[in-house]
């Protein structure tokens, strides 16, 4: 326009604003017979659903309109047409119990293009969907230009051709941009619409944020505090002694409204002082004899002190095979065992250690979580399996002895937190042992690694402790960001893999 606007609104459609709307719809739609709503159907809107029909005033005239009703889309066939769902003036369709947001109408008047009130428009119906909790934004696109091609290419070649901008179709690629996604081609969509050849696109927008209704009160968290417990390698008088510490740990973390208390991989090591007079594989056996009651005490101490406690790792002895594992202990009294699934060099020479073979993410009130001991975080198939099943943060219990091997799990771990779209918290042991064999230093400095992106540190550490000093290092992460990066993010690691090209999948025996 050549005057300049001076206020723009975006205001609930009334019934005032009807002749208004008439003018404008017939002026967007090009003068087209039949071409605006009847006075009664949009009363009808108005009254079943008033927030889903909008306008854009600019300095007191309708610029442009946006209207919706709200639909169980299990009741509405794959192909269906526009008729099917606006025919009926009283729209029975319309269900406030449905879960996805119709859009019947939006448009822009021809004084007023070029904007941007159009985004406007598709914004407030984005908020309108995760208010309502609706599962999604969905409508019949139309092609305007595909009459230009119809003689040469089908309906699916031509959106193809748009989508990867060999043709130019406005109102597809202003679709596109804002995040709608073409589902199927409909035929016979919009009768009279010559321009389209009366095809449509169904377009799709996803509510990231949206939760399955549940008839009992779900006790999920957004935001969720992570305590991880930097452990000092030090001697103590027996099982007591080290419960003591271990408990000292846990209400510190408690007591910050922890989530999570993590604890390292072998730190309950301390406890081989006693075997060190025996080999190195018997001591360690011994010390397996200990990992059932300092599970059982664990999982007491998380449901008494209300928080979610990853055990770090332990020896354990199945069927007389030593593995590396650990156990996640649900504040709500259930245990889960994770295991160490590549054991380095080290331990299978001098303990003889063997490698484990299951791997799964964890429900939890907090989220998904994986757990991954040490050297299986240098591994990023693992990472992308639990990522896959849905991981929002990957725990990463550790021990390495020499800056050199802290170095490999901290510089893959924060690889794992790019590339899989999630939280990774390392938590390591320092100190020393003098009085046990093969575990005499260590080194550490636990953290928390986030994706890179926007809505991150720009270095992707949300926080980190003190190199080799003992302490507590306690964090926020929104798992919210996490599902906005998946959707919206500069880059979409997940998404954008190529699976037409390489596929990622698990042996089965």
């Amino acid at each position: 326009m050549e005057n300049k606007i001076e206020n723009i609104e975006l205001k609930f459609l009334t019934l005032k604003d009807y002749e208004a709307l008439k003018k404008a719809t017939l002026q967007s739609y090009g003068g087209l017979p039949n071409s605006y709503w009847k006075i009664e159907e949009i009363g009808n809107l108005i009254s079943l659903f008033p927030e889903g029909q909008v306008v854009i005033m600019a300095d007191g005239e309708i610029a442009g309109c946006a209207l919706s009703i709200i639909v169980d889309y299990d009741t509405i066939e794959d192909n269906h047409t526009y008729d099917d769902i606006t025919k009926d003036p009283t729209f029975k369709i319309h269900d406030p119990n449905g879960d996805v947001l119709y859009g019947i109408d939006v448009f822009i008047h021809p004084d007023y293009r070029g904007l941007r009130l159009g985004r406007r428009l598709y914004d407030y119906r984005k908020e309108l969907c995760e208010n309502l909790n609706l599962k999604s934004i969905v409508f019949g696109g139309r092609m305007p230009n595909y009459h230009k091609h119809a003689d040469t290419i089908s309906p699916k070649k031509y959106l193809e051709k748009v989508r990867s901008k060999e043709i130019e179709d406005p109102v597809l690629n202003f679709q596109l941009s804002n995040d709608f996604h073409p589902l199927r081609v409909l035929k016979g969509y919009l009768e009279g619409d010559a321009a389209s050849g009366e095809y449509a696109v169904l377009m799709k927008w996803d509510n990231i944020y949206y939760t399955k209704p549940e008839k009992k009160p779900t006790t999920t968290k957004s935001v969720v505090r992570l305590g991880l417990i930097q452990w000092q390698m030090r001697s103590y008088n027996g099982m007591e002694d080290l419960m003591h510490q271990v408990e000292y740990f846990i209400d510190s973390v408690a007591g910050y409204r922890s989530d999570f208390a993590v604890f390292p991989e072998f730190f309950n090591a301390p406890l081989m002082a006693e075997y060190n007079h025996l080999s190195e594989p018997e001591a360690i056996r011994e010390l397996a004899t200990h990992t059932a009651e300092i599970t059982e005490r664990l999982s007491k101490l998380s449901i008494s002190y209300n928080i979610n406690i990853i055990s770090g790792s332990m020896p354990e002895v199945v069927n007389d095979k030593l593995y590396n594992a650990g156990y996640l202990c649900r504040r709500d009294g259930s245990v889960e065992r994770y295991e160490k699934l590549h054991v380095t060099p080290d331990e299978a020479k001098v303990w003889g250690m063997q490698q484990g073979s299951t791997l799964k993410t964890f429900d939890t009130d907090c989220g998904k979580v994986g757990i991954l001991i040490c050297y299986d975080s240098e591994f990023p198939e693992l990472s992308r399996l639990l990522a896959d099943e849905g991981m929002d943060i990957l725990f990463v219990p550790f021990l390495t002895d020499t800056q050199n091997g802290y170095s490999r799990v901290r510089l893959c771990a924060q690889a794992r937190a790019i590339e899989n779209e999630c939280y990774v918290a390392i938590a390591g042991s320092v100190g020393n042992l003098p009085k046990v064999h093969n575990m005499d230093i260590q080194y550490a400095q636990s953290a928390v690694f986030t994706p890179c992106d926007f809505a991150f540190p720009n270095n992707g550490v949300k926080a980190e402790t003190t190199p080799n000093t003992e302490m507590i290092l306690v964090a926020d992460v929104n798992l919210d960001l996490l599902r906005e990066l998946h959707t919206f993010g500069a880059v979409r690691n997940l998404k954008d893999r190529r699976k037409d090209f390489y596929i990622l999948d698990r042996v089965t025996k």
